[in-house]
């Protein structure tokens, strides 16, 4: 009986080795068999995945693309428009920096070389009013707004020097138009409350006017160096006048808030260059 028990250890060992699963007996078998078992893995898993049903529909993110190409298609449609009246804005400006060197008796022409490009931007305006209006504004409006704001500030810069006579009056300079008379000139709506159309916002509005300020600072420089004296005057109160303006107004904390904080060194430019005259006595008589 003990022979027979002895006897069948070695065979049951035999047995079980010459089985399906056949144990490593060296370390480069025991490699071999962890490789293939890793090489299989990966096409297990691909099964379970193509067998297992998705959670989410596939079709939403289908219908999403689709959304996707239609909003670039429109903006692909507006860009034309927009390259175009930039075209015209940087025209318009780049007759008006001409007051930088132009003594002010010599602005009316000017102002009348301003005026027609102006004319040019509002008309491209018009075309993008068009193709706007057939969208939902406030979707849109951040691909032409900066475009709208420097129209904005062409015409108000115009305004200041001269230009654009209020209904009934006579053009002077000094004159600080309304955002109801920029968008007359523009022939656009201006603040639309009730209706998703194109329109100036009041943003654009108080954007365009810290433009403005901006560029009277150095216009306040520059006429000095032209031997205008008065017009440094002028200019300071009229930014003291606009700064108390916007002290009036509750902003929220965002660019235009930021930008509007910067006006107050603007006044201080142009005080220290009427300071600077009123110290070597070349202030006129009439402005003193």
């Amino acid at each position: 009986m003990e022979s027979n028990a002895k006897s069948s250890i070695p065979e049951r060992l035999a047995h079980s080795c010459s089985g399906e699963q056949r144990l490593p007996t060296s370390p480069a078998d025991a490699n071999s068999a962890a490789s293939a078992t890793t090489q299989h893995q990966p096409q297990i898993s691909t099964i379970m995945a193509a067998e297992r049903p998705s959670v989410v529909d596939p079709v939403i993110f289908e219908q999403l693309q689709e959304r996707i190409d239609q909003d670039g298609a429109v903006r692909e449609e507006l860009r034309d428009i927009i390259q175009s009246l930039e075209k015209h804005g940087r025209s318009a400006q780049s007759i008006l920096s001409r007051a930088h060197s132009t003594p002010t008796s010599q602005l009316p022409a000017v102002i009348t070389a301003a005026e027609a490009a102006i004319r040019d931007e509002v008309a491209a305006v018009q075309k993008l009013a068009e193709a706007a209006s057939k969208l939902p504004y406030y979707k849109f409006n951040g691909i032409w707004s900066r475009q709208v704001q420097d129209t904005v500030f062409t015409i108000l810069y115009d305004g200041y020097l001269g230009g654009y006579a209020p209904d009934g009056g006579v053009a002077k300079p000094g004159r600080l138009l309304s955002i109801e008379e920029v968008g007359a000139i523009m022939n656009v709506p201006v603040n639309l409350k009730d209706k998703d159309d194109f329109h100036v916002t009041i943003e654009e509005y108080l954007q365009a006017l810290i433009s403005l300020i901006d560029e009277l600072a150095r216009l306040a420089r520059n006429s000095v160096t032209l031997g205008d004296y008065n017009r440094p005057i002028q200019i300071a109160q009229f930014i003291k006048d606009v700064h108390a303006g916007f002290q009036i107004l509750n902003l929220k904390n965002d660019s235009l808030r930021r930008r509007s904080d910067g006006i107050k060194y603007r006044v201080k430019e142009v005080e220290d260059v009427v300071y600077d005259l009123s110290l070597r006595n070349l202030i006129p008589a009439e402005s003193a």
